[in-house]
């Protein structure tokens, strides 16, 4: 049996970058708990439909949605199809205003004197004013958006104006035209803040930015979240809306894409945010408009709070519900719907108001460089325990791991080295649950070797091994080993998120890539090092405790005729498999059963975190079960489908922390309520084979 040595340079190594991982994850966790205020907004149109719908006063309906919670209505631009509905301009098509002359409905004096004066064109629109303040702001909005050669100014009456403009009537009613000046009179006097909406112009210029924020200043603006697929400013002047925004110290809002990885591709965003500093940005989400009405209200609050609290959105949008809920009214429906969400999440532990932000956090470099070192030697510290022949030369691990640290380490200490951050990432996701893995293998190996002489030495004594080894031994020895298990994959955990933690990360402006493969490599990995210790096909050789290679096995693995039943077994394992890899990350579309999602929500109502159910149901009872295996004999590809699926528990483990919007905190909790529930659950199917045998036998 060939000893595998652990080259204790590299575990002094890996020991310091842990230490260094752990100061950047207080570190972390720190910025992450100061970023605890979240804004609840509500469309200001959104509840102006409302009202009108219950025919109720607008004041009596923002009043009740001061006290349910909310902190911000979001005001878009305005319309000319909305002036003119809410009766504050006029907008009129020319073939109209011609076709009302002549059927005598024209009664105003000074339309008729443009008619009869030849001033309307049947093929152009007008705009006037009816009195309130909106014409002024619409027509410099108006010129802006189409310019001053289509937009003719016709005298009406005294001291009145018109507007001629050459455009087509129905479209140009839904364009939009800046941020209306009195709605955000009455949402400031209502006590609200203001979630501002703008839009870009077409060939924006310096001057319409400038003029954008000037309507803004004096008002209680939470964030400024742009509408469309274009920032204001994109693509040639948004170095304005940089100075504009920061200059008043404004907050940007990024819209989570509906897939929950990132965010809406808007043009200019990213240079945007990264001008004016990603301690000025926040993360928006909005509960997708098709499936809002399909949740019940407790689902939806629901919903907010998990969001808040595993996501870092700081900016929940809220849409209304179109149908009231059991016996209430909508209006009652709605604020049922404020109040609960806004309760669960304070509940959660966050303030009500602006959206604070992150730090602007970035690691030092002797951290993240004590990191690299770290990531370079559990890299050579893997080689060498699949490796037998790198196994005995100690001094050339050493040499391995000096090349690849001062490699590594080179862009780190220049002040870049986003690619090799990414790639230490992914290496200790995927390594060190393998080597977590494989020291509980060795262990076995080592317990097997001892037990010929039916004796072990523990701390200095001398104890026997009892046999045959009783459940409840059993059971208790799974547990241990899977809770040790559990730890030394966390080390990778602490690994990846040192690698990785600034607030670029934060805010998905850069993600963890390598999700899928972090579940399939492992396995592989973790196969290789089985391979090399314990004799698959052949169990001739046990005897005198030599191995066959890996290589060796896998020749005469692919030299063994395939039997039906064997292949019938070997499809339903892969497609087993390839459903649980498409089901991971955001953009597969694999549906979850429905069954799954209650178990989830039961989960979530009584954990601090929701633990991964791939590590629950598969990989940690999967791991205790390997170590009734041990005890009772089972053949080794028995045992080696057991390693296999307790390392796909472990790699979960650690894969969870790639998602780094999500606290570290929660991270940590997820993986360790993970191992308690599977643990538990994976007490039974020990019962249940230890029961089914004894009655076999």
């Amino acid at each position: 049996m060939k000893k595998f040595l652990y080259n204790r340079l590299l575990v002094l190594a890996i020991a310091v970058g842990l230490i260094a991982s752990l100061a950047i994850a207080f570190q972390r966790h720190e910025v992450e708990t100061n970023n605890n205020r979240v804004d609840l907004a509500v469309d200001y149109d959104s509840l102006w439909n409302l009202a009108e719908r219950e025919g109720l006063d607008f004041s009596n309906v923002l009043a009740q949605a001061k006290t349910a919670g909310v902190t911000s209505l979001a005001i878009y631009e305005t319309t000319l199809e909305k002036l003119s509905r809410q009766g504050r301009i006029v907008a009129l098509a020319g073939y109209d205003i011609i076709a009302n002359y002549y059927n005598g409905t024209l009664a105003d004096y000074n339309w008729r004197a443009l008619v009869e004066g030849g001033a309307i064109d049947p093929n152009r629109m007008y705009v006037a004013s009816s009195g309130s303040d909106s014409y002024f702001e619409v027509k410099d909005d108006i010129i802006r958006r189409i310019g001053t050669a289509r937009v003719k100014i016709i005298p009406f009456g005294e001291d009145g104006e018109v507007l001629e403009l050459r455009a087509q009537y129905a479209p140009f009613l839904t364009v939009k035209l800046g941020i209306p000046t009195y709605e955000l009179e009455i949402a400031r006097n209502a006590g609200f803040m203001i979630l501002a909406r703008p839009s870009n112009y077409l060939q924006c210029k310096a001057d319409d930015v400038r003029s954008v924020f000037a309507r803004l200043d004096g008002y209680p603006i939470s964030a400024v979240v742009f509408d469309g697929q274009q920032v204001l400013g994109a693509s040639n002047v948004i170095d304005t809306t940089v100075g504009e925004m920061a200059r008043r110290s404004l907050t940007l809002g990024l819209i989570e894409h509906v897939t929950q990885l990132q965010f809406y591709p808007q043009l200019g965003l990213e240079p945007l945010a990264r001008g004016l500093g990603y301690d000025h940005t926040a993360r928006l989400y909005a509960i997708p408009k098709d499936e809002q009405p399909k949740l019940p209200i407790a689902t939806a609050v629901n919903r907010w709070a998990t969001t808040d609290h595993e996501r870092n959105i700081r900016i929940n949008l809220l849409r209304i519900y179109d149908k009231p809920e059991d016996e209430m009214t909508l209006l009652d429906t709605n604020m049922k719907y404020f109040r609960d969400t806004a309760e669960a999440i304070k509940a959660k532990g966050f303030r009500l108001g602006s959206a604070t932000t992150f730090d602007s956090y970035y690691p030092s470099r002797i951290l993240r460089a004590l990191v690299i070192i770290g990531t370079a030697a559990a890299i050579v510290l893997y080689l060498s325990l699949i490796s037998p022949t790198l196994n005995a030369r100690v001094k050339a691990q050493w040499i391995l791991f000096g090349a690849l640290a001062v490699v590594m380490l080179i862009p780190i200490l220049m002040g870049a080295g986003g690619k090799v951050r990414l790639f230490a990432a992914f290496a200790t996701a995927n390594i060190f649950p393998v080597i977590a893995v494989i020291w509980q293998l060795d262990r076995i190996r080592f317990m097997k070797l001892r037990e010929n002489l039916r004796l072990r030495k523990l701390k200095g004594k001398i104890l026997k091994i009892r046999t045959p080894v009783s459940i409840v031994q059993i059971i208790l020895t799974a547990i241990f080993a899977l809770l040790v298990t559990g730890a030394m994959s966390m080390i990778g955990a602490a690994y990846l998120s040192g690698a990785l933690s600034d607030v670029e990360y934060f805010l998905e402006f850069n993600i963890y890539r390598g999700t899928k493969l972090t579940f399939i490599l492992p396995l592989i990995l973790v196969s290789i090092a089985y391979l090399q210790r314990f004799n698959v096909v052949d169990d001739t050789d046990e005897r005198n405790l030599q191995n066959l290679s890996a290589l060796d096995q896998i020749k005469k693995i692919l030299d063994m005729p395939l039997k039906i039943k064997t292949f019938v077994g070997l499809s339903i394992v892969a497609i087993a498999f390839i459903i649980l890899i498409a089901r991971s990350g955001h953009t597969a579309g694999m549906p979850v059963p429905g069954i799954e999602v209650k178990f989830r929500a039961a989960l979530e109502n009584l954990f601090y975190a929701r633990p991964r159910s791939k590590e629950i149901l598969i990989g940690h009872p999967a791991l205790m079960l390997g170590i009734m295996a041990f005890f009772k004999k089972w053949s080794k590809p028995a045992l080696m489908m057991l390693v296999i699926a307790a390392t796909l528990g472990q790699s979960s483990m650690v894969e969870t922390f790639a998602h780094m919007r999500t606290p570290i905190f929660m991270s940590f909790m997820r993986g360790l309520d993970g191992l308690i529930v599977g643990a538990a659950i994976g007490i039974l199917p020990i019962v249940v084979v230890n029961a089914c045998m004894r009655l076999k036998n």
